[in-house]
C-alpha cells in the first residue's frame, strides 16, 4: 500500500496523542486500545500500529475493531490482521463472537441505568450514569457535553429514587425536552468522548472526571464503541434518508455559526448580481456548488465525526420518543457518513444547509431595508434638491 500524505499525518497524530511504537508489546496495545476513545485518532492509524505488533491480543483487538467497521477502516484492519496471520498470529474466535463479548459485558452490567436528553439547536446535551449502591441509595455521574466545548460541566452525586424522578422532573420542565432512559454505556460514552474531545485550556474545570467515573465503573472506557442505533434501526438506516427528517425540531433547529455561513451568501449573492447574464439554469447550478461547499465545510472534513455522532444520538432519541421513521432516516444519514458519503450527497443533511444559508440571506435583507440609507443614487439626490410642493 503507498503510504498517503494523510496516512502519514494520521500516524503522527497517533504518536502525538502518546502512541509510542518503541514500547514493550502489552503496554502498546494497552495504549492503543485506550485511544480508540479519541476523536483526533483514526482507526486506520491504530489498525496499522496493531499490525506491526505481533502478539495474539494484538489480533483481539483488530477482530474486535473489525465488527461494525466499514470503508476504508475495514480495509486497514483487514490488512492488519493478513500481516499478523502471515507471521503465525490469529485471532481466537470464542474470544471474539458477540455472544462471547457479551457474557463477558453481562456481569458489569448490573445495576446501572442511562439517561439522556436531546442535544439542542447549538449542539449541548445532558447524560447521567447512574449506580445503585450497594447498601443502597444510587450514585449519579452526569455531565453536560457539547459539540464544540467537549464536557462543560460534571459531577458525580449520592441521590434516591426520589430525588432522580424530582431532578428529572425539573429538568424536563426547565428545557422543555425529554429525557430518555438509555443503554448506560452510550451514556458513559457520550460523557468520556466528551471529555476527550474537551480542549486543554478547558479541561481544568472537569480534570477530575476519569477519577469520578473509576469510583462507579470499574470497567475502562470501551474501546471501540459501535452506537446502538445501527443494530436497532438496521432495516432502516439501509433506506434512502428523506428530507422530511427536517421536520424533527431535533434535527430542523439545528444551528450554525452565522460567521462561518456569511461567506457562502456572499457568494451567492455575488451570482445574483453578477453583471455577466447567465442562463437561470446556469447560476441554480453554480448556487447548488455553493451549498455543497457549504456543507462540505459546516458538516465535513474535521467536523466529519461530530456530524455523524450528532445524527446517531438524535436517531437513538427519535426511536425512544415513537417517531421510528426518522429514526431510520438520522440512523441511514449517520451511517452513509460512516461510510465515506460526502453531506452534500445525503439530501437531508443538504436541505439543512441550504435552508440556513436561505435564511441567513432572508436575515441580511430584512436588515439591509430597516437599516437607514447612509448613500444616495444621484437620481435620489437630485430628488431630494427639488423644492417640496406646497400642502
Amino acid at each position: 500500500m503507498a503510504v498517503t500524505n494523510e496516512v502519514r499525518a494520521e500516524d503522527e497524530r497517533l504518536r502525538a496523542a502518546g502512541f509510542d511504537p518503541a514500547s514493550a508489546s502489552e503496554d502498546a496495545i494497552t495504549a492503543l486500545r485506550d485511544l480508540r476513545t479519541r476523536p483526533d485518532v483514526s482507526e486506520g492509524a491504530i489498525a496499522r500500529a496493531l499490525g506491526s505488533i505481533v502478539a495474539p491480543a494484538a489480533a483481539e483487538l483488530l477482530a474486535a475493531m473489525e465488527t461494525g467497521a466499514s470503508g476504508p477502516n475495514r480495509r486497514e484492519i483487514r490488512r492488519a490482521l493478513f500481516r499478523l496471520r502471515q507471521a503465525g498470529i490469529e485471532p481466537s474466535v470464542h474470544e471474539t463472537t458477540p455472544a462471547a463479548i457479551g457474557a463477558r459485558a453481562s456481569g458489569a452490567d448490573a445495576g446501572f441505568e442511562g439517561v439522556v436528553s436531546p442535544i439542542d439547536a447549538t449542539g449541548v446535551g445532558l447524560a447521567w450514569v447512574v449506580k445503585a449502591r450497594a447498601r443502597g441509595g444510587l450514585a449519579r455521574l452526569w455531565g453536560f457535553v457539547s459539540e464544540t466545548e467537549g464536557l462543560i460541566g460534571c459531577q458525580l452525586t449520592n441521590v434516591s429514587r426520589r430525588d432522580l424522578r424530582r431532578d428529572r422532573a425539573t429538568v424536563e420542565e426547565r428545557s422543555g425536552a425529554h429525557l430518555i432512559d438509555a443503554d448506560w454505556r452510550l451514556a458513559d460514552f457520550i460523557l468520556t468522548e466528551a471529555y476527550y474531545r474537551t480542549p486543554e485550556e478547558k479541561r481544568a474545570a472537569v480534570g477530575n472526571f476519569l477519577a469520578l467515573r473509576a469510583e462507579i465503573i470499574e470497567i475502562s472506557p470501551k474501546a471501540g464503541f459501535v452506537h446502538p442505533v445501527y443494530a436497532e434501526m438496521a432495516a432502516e438506516a439501509t433506506a434512502e434518508p428523506s428530507v422530511e427528517l427536517l421536520r424533527e425540531p431535533e434535527i430542523g433547529s439545528w444551528q450554525f455559526n452565522p460567521a462561518e455561513i456569511k461567506p457562502f451568501v456572499d457568494e451567492i449573492a455575488g451570482i445574483r448580481n453578477s453583471m455577466i447574464v447567465l442562463s437561470p439554469s446556469h447560476n441554480e447550478e453554480r448556487i447548488a456548488q455553493v451549498i455543497e461547499n457549504a456543507s462540505a465545510r459546516l458538516l465535513g472534513g474535521e467536523r466529519l465525526d461530530r456530524t455523524r455522532r450528532r445524527l446517531e444520538d438524535t436517531a437513538y432519541y427519535l426511536a425512544r420518543t415513537g417517531r421510528r421513521e426518522a429514526a431510520g432516516w438520522a440512523a441511514g444519514a449517520a451511517r452513509r457518513l460512516r461510510d465515506g458519503v460526502e453531506p452534500a450527497k445525503i439530501a437531508p443533511l443538504n436541505e439543512l444547509v441550504r435552508t440556513a444559508v436561505g435564511a441567513e440571506i432572508a436575515n441580511q435583507n430584512e436588515k439591509a431595508r430597516d437599516e437607514p440609507r447612509l448613500i444616495m443614487t444621484p437620481a435620489e439626490a437630485m430628488q431630494s434638491r427639488r423644492p417640496r410642493g406646497r400642502a
